[in-house]
């Protein structure tokens, strides 16, 4: 049997709809409880209800087959996982964005406020820029609004958050989206099996 790390909520239930249009279905997926564990031996597969930022740890350390996680997650973990495919949903963007009238000194140590700790730091280590980084875990537009950093490095849908805290994006340099990723040992023994999942998937992207 087959086990998928899923992320709970919504770009969880939009992989689970293509996953169940290739065959991959499991009765009782979207019954109202609080289950964690679904499976399916008719399908021969176990489906993993999981935090979106677990999955990966889920699936390197072989609690899970195969997964799907937001690229954001893999740059900032740094997953030992294959990364298979690109789903082409939960698409967004790796910003850095600023107050609307921010002007950056480039002789004192930018303050960066973000939860993608190693993300800004290689983003700036590349362009030789001190930096002093304070981790959040959310409301992160307050930092600057606030003048506890002078920038921020978050991921950014539409920007309707961005623009109603009255802060600007200054560059975007990262594309997201969500990547459908298997464990090492798994690909190599399941490798038919994987790579069944991964061509109906493929085959369901717009």
């Amino acid at each position: 049997m087959l086990t998928i790390a899923l992320p709970k909520g919504r770009l969880g239930d939009k992989v689970y709809d293509m996953l169940a249009a290739a065959g991959y279905d499991c009765p009782g997926y979207y019954d109202k409880n609080r289950k964690l564990v679904f499976e399916s031996p008719e399908n021969n597969v176990r489906y993993l209800l999981v935090k979106p930022s677990d999955v990966a740890i889920y699936v390197e350390h072989h609690a899970a087959d195969v997964g799907i996680v937001g690229k954001d997650i893999l740059l900032e973990q740094g997953s030992d996982v294959y990364e298979l495919l690109d789903l082409k949903i939960g698409k967004c963007r790796m910003c850095v964005a600023a107050p609307e009238d921010y002007v950056e000194d480039k002789d004192r140590t930018l303050r960066v406020a973000t939860k993608y700790v190693n993300v800004a730091k290689e983003f700036y280590g590349g362009r030789n820029r001190a930096i002093e980084i304070i981790k959040l875990n959310g409301s992160i537009e307050l930092a600057p609004i606030l003048g506890l950093t002078d920038v921020i490095v978050d991921i950014v849908e539409t920007g309707g958050t961005i623009k109603e805290n009255h802060l600007k994006v200054i560059e975007e340099f990262k594309d997201i989206s969500a990547r459908f990723i298997a464990n090492k040992t798994s690909f190599k023994f399941e490798n038919e099996i994987i790579t069944d999942m991964m061509n109906k998937l493929g085959e369901q992207i717009k």
